[in-house]
Formats: C-alpha cells, structure tokens, sequence
C-alpha cells in the first residue's frame, strides 16, 4: 500500500520525534496517561516490509507498526482532525492547566491555557480551578490551545 493510501485510509497523522531526532510522522491511534502522570502517544508507524507471494516473487511494501512516543516528542500536522483519538487514563472533572511557554517577544504569551488531559502540555506548568481558568480567557498574556480547546468548554 502506497503512503497516499494509508493517509487516505489510516488518521489522524502526527509528526513523532525518534530517540535519535529525526522525524517520522505516524498515525495517532490513542493517548495514553502512565500511572506516574506522563502522557504517550500510541501510533503506528508504516515501516518497510517485504512481502513475499506464493509463487516466490517478492516486493517491498509498508507494515503498520505500533510505536509509544512520549507526549512532548509528538507535534500536530495542520489540517488533522485529533477531536476522535480516544484518550486513556485522563482524570475526570473540569481541571485547567495553565502551561508556562517561553517568551521570545515581549508581545508574545508568556503562558498557554490547556484542558488537564491535553497532549499538548510541555514543561512547567500548574493547575487550576474552572473559575480561574475561565477569567485567563481574556487576559492578554495567556494564549489558548489550539489543540484542545479549553474556551469552547469554558464559555459554556
């Protein structure tokens, strides 16, 4: 199967960071929050494989195969919907996570506003309370994921 096909067929994709740095980009199948607080990315990555017929003619082709790349080496690929991708071990209730970013302009957000079970979350960061989390919508210095969306729930 051809990579336009798995892309066609396979999804969302994300682009996954490999011990050594290179970049791979895989299929997102599931995020997955360790009992020690990290979260990881279950994906598959389509890797060569040779496929062998019965008449004993062979060819190259790809082979999913099931890869766990932790949370902070994964970055999402514009245009991919994540809203699907099923989440384990999240904790239940309305919890916020503000993220610390670093700031390279001073016109720049200094802090991130996350759901508590989002991916996305690097770093320092702290939680806080709905009430909290609902007032930063509106200060100028706290950027918003894009990933997760916590405004959408916390405007409800």
């Amino acid at each position: 199967m051809s990579v336009e096909e798995w892309r066609a067929k396979a999804g969302p994709w994300v682009r996954a960071a490999m011990p050594d740095d290179q970049e791979l980009d895989v299929i997102l199948s599931q995020w997955t929050r360790t009992t020690d607080g990290r979260w990881w990315a279950e994906c598959e990555a389509i890797l060569p494989a040779r496929y062998e017929r019965a008449d004993g003619r062979s060819r190259a082709t790809g082979a999913p195969t099931p890869i766990s790349v932790p949370s902070e080496r994964i970055t999402p690929i514009p245009g991919e919907d994540y809203s699907a991708v099923p989440v384990d071990g999240a904790i239940a209730g309305r919890q916020w996570v503000v993220e610390k970013l670093h700031q390279y302009a001073e016109d720049t957000a200094s802090r991130r506003l996350h759901r508590r079970d989002c991916w996305q979350v690097r770093d320092e960061h702290t939680l806080v309370p709905t009430r909290e989390a609902a007032d930063l919508l509106a200060h100028p210095d706290v950027a918003i994921c894009d990933v997760c969306s916590p405004d959408k729930a916390l405007r409800r």
